[in-house]
């Protein structure tokens, strides 16, 4: 299966998919500091660093799918919602994309905003605009903690397959298991530098994390969200103020911030994945990521979808009883 990966970022979906057995021949970003982290962990990817409304899918036609994450503030909540008089809404060159070369399947995600009511006629014109382009489409909300990421994190997935495919896809539910609590997936790293308390932290740490939050370059920094949020990890034990360089020392004491690692393990990214970059951008591109696990989950059924439509019933189904009558010997059945 192969596929294009638009607004890459730095590789949450893209990885994602890829574990779900999706070969990326094409993946597009814009931001250098994002685009360095995808060259550290994946050099042979095929790495476009550029505008998207400069690539064109033209030489990529009937790939198997058109994948991305097209950015969030025209839609968030934190923002002015403006949608599609955003200069940042990038929805009408994945149309573009997708009328260029005809993907079997497409995958956008995007913030749970673009669910509120002043964004209805929006969603249903995307999904005119891909029904009058032969595809079937539908918009779920997806929870990352639902898939085993220690989060909740909210997501807006669009996914749209040709109509000879769309029969054969249903969401994935989830895992049955709970995920970890925050304190389970991060007692490791918060013990890394011999802290004692971290076990009794660990312990305290009980639950499933909010929503990371990046921010913009224009917004934010490197800080784990706004007032609420900063409340919800204050009764997980974690200061969410700012970011650490490094765990707590041995005899720190008080509440302590995540480091870069600990967030991108919140979102879901493997302890191997590097973010390059200094504090403030590398925790930026960790907290407007995807969670892989998600897209997995997502890509596997889409996967499952593709490989399902025209393929053929196993021969002994196809064989009618009468016609099991008149084989008479060995070689006349391994024939059929």
């Amino acid at each position: 299966m192969h596929s294009i990966e638009i607004c890459a970022g730095a590789g949450g979906q893209a990885l994602g998919l890829e574990q779900a057995g999706f070969h990326h021949v094409a993946l597009v970003e814009i931001d250098s500091n994002a685009c360095v982290t995808l060259r550290h962990n994946r050099p042979k990817w095929n790495l476009i660093e550029g505008d998207v409304k400069s690539f064109s899918a033209c030489n990529y036609h009937n790939i198997d799918l058109l994948a991305g994450g097209v950015p969030c503030p025209p839609f968030s909540v934190a923002g002015k919602q403006l949608g599609r008089e955003d200069e940042r809404d990038l929805f009408p060159e994945a149309l573009r994309l997708v009328r260029e070369c005809t993907p079997k399947a497409v995958m956008l995600e995007n913030v749970r905003g673009i669910f509120d009511p002043k964004f209805n006629s929006y969603r249903e014109n995307i999904k005119a605009e891909l029904a009058s382009l032969g595809y079937i489409c539908e918009w779920e909300l997806v929870h990352a903690h639902h898939y085993g990421v220690p989060q909740l994190r909210p997501r807006a997935v669009l996914v749209a397959l040709q109509k000879e495919y769309a029969p054969y896809f249903s969401w994935p539910l989830g895992i049955v298991a709970p995920p970890p609590t925050v304190g389970q997936l991060l007692y490791d790293e918060m013990s890394r530098n011999g802290w004692v308390g971290a076990k009794t932290w660990a312990d305290k740490a009980d639950g499933v994390a909010p929503t990371l939050v990046g921010g913009s370059k224009k917004h934010g920094g490197a800080d784990l969200g706004p007032t609420r949020a900063r409340l919800a990890w204050e009764k997980l034990g974690v200061n969410g103020k700012g970011i650490s360089d490094a765990p707590p020392e041995k005899e720190f004491v008080g509440m302590p911030k995540l480091t870069v690692k600990m967030a991108a393990l919140v979102q879901g990214f493997p302890p191997n994945w590097e973010f390059i970059g200094k504090k403030t951008p590398a925790y930026r591109q960790v907290g407007n990521a995807f969670p892989p696990p998600v897209a997995k989950a997502i890509g596997g059924a889409i996967i499952k979808a593709l490989l399902t439509q025209g393929k053929p019933k196993a021969r002994h189904q196809q064989i009618s009883f009468e016609e099991l009558e008149v084989v008479k010997n060995e070689r006349t059945w391994r024939a059929l």
